[in-house]
């Protein structure tokens, strides 16, 4: 790997003479500079890995030069070899504080120039390497990341498709409430990370259905008052069956399992929550989950008009419904309906 070594030196003849000394280094390109204006803004632009620079310069000097240099963003491993002649230590400590690495006194020496100029490239390849090796590392956790993501998507799959087997109400259910979740998180200005989250943990929202028996989830009819108490226990059912898992999904598809039952003004179930005390995931899952149930023929009903349901939103969104995810919902109406149409029964 080449490294870039900039020259700045008013004088032809020293930026000659380091020129011809830098080639004596290995795989060194040099960019030499008489003005240290012209110099700064090739620096700036380019990022060279060795700066050699003299101090007594017309424009701007060494020190005003340092200061502008190292004031840029990613500048800060660039090793700086600062020219000064020998009675000038006060310029050296104010060189020190400006970001000089190194320095050369007048009249340079060629061996200590080499061995000084070996020592910097030394360094400034190891920061490469530490760098490159900090980038493997990044894309290996990153890797490793995105497959236990996978992995818990497939558990979430294989999750929604036990329930789909048992309950009448799944299947392409599970999947257009699940992009109306997404829809409705987007309008509200959650994250695609949590956009992303929701669309993949919403389809559990009804595992819990598989706790409870035959006669009351596929009764045809409207359940009994005692039927009713025992469907409600999946919610609970659910949370306690994807709580077990330590994995993130899984912690939010549990919450979303025992909160998309709750009502905004604290009469629904398990918990009786109200208002911002309902987790915000199992609020917007509760406005999809109605919305497309009650546009779904079942074996005990017809499938509502889109406009009666639309109202019924409406009408509830403060009782039932949380009206900040109700309106948008609303404001979505034409992806509402490209979803409904692309995951049709």
């Amino acid at each position: 790997m080449e490294m870039k070594v900039a020259i700045i030196d008013d004088a032809p003849i020293n930026l000659t003479l380091l020129k011809h000394l830098v080639g004596r280094l290995e795989k060194c390109e040099t960019h030499e500079f008489e003005s240290s204006l012209a110099g700064l803004e090739w620096c700036l632009a380019n990022r060279p890995d060795i700066l050699i620079i003299d101090y007594m310069m017309p424009e701007m000097d060494g020190i005003e030069f340092l200061h502008r240099f190292r004031a840029a963003r990613g500048m800060e491993d660039t090793q700086v070899l600062m020219v000064t002649a020998n009675d000038q230590s006060d310029v050296r400590y104010r060189a020190l504080e400006a970001g000089a690495n190194d320095f050369l006194t007048k009249p340079i020496d060629k061996t200590e120039f080499l061995a000084r100029g070996r020592n910097m490239l030394a360094l400034r390849r190891s920061q490469h390497a530490l760098a490159n090796r900090a980038e493997w590392l990044a894309s290996e956790v990153a890797k490793a990341t995105a497959d236990l993501v996978r992995q818990e998507r497939e558990t979430i799959v294989c999750l929604a498709r036990a329930a789909e087997f048992r309950d009448p109400e799944t299947g392409a259910h599970i999947l257009r409430m699940a992009h109306y979740s997404k829809l409705i998180a987007g309008a509200m200005g959650l994250s695609d990370a949590d956009q992303e989250l929701l669309l993949t943990a919403a389809p559990m929202h009804d595992v819990g259905k598989v706790g409870i028996f035959d006669k009351i989830l596929l009764k045809p009819g409207r359940l009994d008052p005692d039927e009713f108490v025992e469907m409600k226990e999946h919610a609970r059912i659910g949370h306690d069956i994807l709580s077990s898992s330590s994995a993130p999904l899984m912690k939010v598809a549990a919450e979303i399992a025992l909160s998309h039952h709750e009502k905004f003004d604290g009469s629904g179930y398990p918990q009786g929550l109200s208002g911002a005390a309902i987790p915000l995931f199992g609020r917007i899952v509760a406005v999809a989950d109605v919305f497309d149930a009650l546009t779904s023929a079942r074996p005990y009903k017809k499938a509502w008009d889109l406009d009666v349901a639309r109202n019924f939103l409406s009408e509830n969104a403060g009782s039932h419904f949380d009206p900040d995810c109700v309106a948008a919902f609303m404001e979505q109406w034409p992806a509402v309906l490209t979803i409904r149409q692309q995951f049709a029964d």
